[in-house]
């Protein structure tokens, strides 16, 4: 049950329901001068983005079961590939680990 739990935060969906409640909280989106947090600490509670390495990159880590992670292991690899993509057109290079 748990894996199920957390396997609802990874992926695509993952990714929708972090923008749905950092846009509902009012948080940015990220810190333009420094997107991916290379050289500051990481805070989700000022920016959306940093909750992808804060929480969601990580998930996959946790599951308890083979399956949990291998369908975790895939999803993890969809956020990181969003991540070189949204790095992409905002002229930032993601660290995607």
């Amino acid at each position: 049950m748990q894996d199920a739990d957390r396997l609802e935060a990874v992926g695509a969906i993952g990714i929708a329901r972090c923008f749905l409640t950092g846009g509902s909280m009012g948080t940015p989106l990220y810190d333009p001068s420094d997107p991916f947090a290379i050289n500051r600490e990481l805070d989700d509670r000022s920016y959306t983005l940093d909750h992808f390495y804060c929480k969601l990159l990580g998930l996959a880590d946790t599951m308890k079961t083979e399956a949990g992670k291998t369908e975790a292991n895939k999803r993890t690899d969809y956020i990181k590939a969003f991540l070189l993509q949204l790095g992409s057109e905002i002229g930032h290079k993601p660290h995607t680990t």
